[in-house]
This record gives structure tokens, C-alpha cells and sequence, in this order.
């Protein structure tokens, strides 16, 4: 059975720092490729990062870069990312997704974890 597992979401003043977590299980979570999208209140949901399986290739969102940073562990089966510099329009929920394409496309989503920064 498939889990992924964010944490490290909270309340954070603007300019502080959050670090979120995702805990991946049930899955060969070593060829997939992960990623942290948010969604704001009354706004559709948008990818904010990706770090695909092989190489450690990353992507950004124009909004977020230069302040956060994704990572991966394989050997714990853990993303992460680290989120500097918040702003209140960075609030919303932050979900962790997995998308593998061989043999077949699969793609696994956790709960999300509430972000709240304040001005």
C-alpha cells in the first residue's frame, strides 16, 4: 500500500523558515520523480518543485526560486523542501506527489501539509 506523509507544515512570520517532509512508502520511490505542489485558498493547485529520479534534476517555480530548495534521501525514501524567506503569499497546502512512468505511469499523492505565513 502506497503512503506519502508530509510534516513540517506551521505558522511563520514573513521572512521566517519552514522545512517539510514526506515520508514515501510502498513504492520503488528511487525511480520516481518527486514533487511539492501548494494550494492557496480560492486558487487552483500549482507545482512549486521537482526533483526527478536520476541526476538530481530540479525545477522551480519562478515564484519560489531562490528560496526554496528540494531534496531527496532515497536511502530513507524522503523529499524535502526547504522553504526560506516566507511570504504570506506562500500560505496554503503543500502536498507531496510521486510520478512514475515505467512500465506504467502511476501517480501518488499525500494529505498535504497546512503552511500559514503572517505579515
Amino acid at each position: 500500500q502506497v503512503h506519502l506523509v508530509e510534516s513540517g507544515g506551521g505558522l511563520v512570520q514573513a521572512g521566517g523558515s519552514l522545512r517539510l517532509s514526506c515520508a514515501a512508502s510502498g513504492f520503488t520511490f528511487s525511480r520516481y520523480a518527486m514533487s511539492w505542489y501548494r494550494q492557496a485558498p480560492g486558487k487552483e493547485r500549482e507545482v512549486v518543485a521537482v526533483i526527478i529520479s536520476a541526476g538530481g534534476i530540479t525545477r522551480y517555480a519562478d515564484s519560489v526560486k531562490g528560496r526554496f530548495t528540494i531534496s531527496r534521501e532515497n536511502a530513507k525514501n524522503t523529499v524535502y523542501l526547504q522553504m526560506n524567506n516566507l511570504q504570506p503569499e506562500d500560505t496554503g497546502v503543500y502536498s507531496c506527489n510521486a510520478e512514475g512512468v515505467v512500465p506504467i505511469r502511476r501517480v501518488y499523492w499525500g494529505q498535504g501539509t497546512q503552511v500559514t505565513v503572517s505579515s
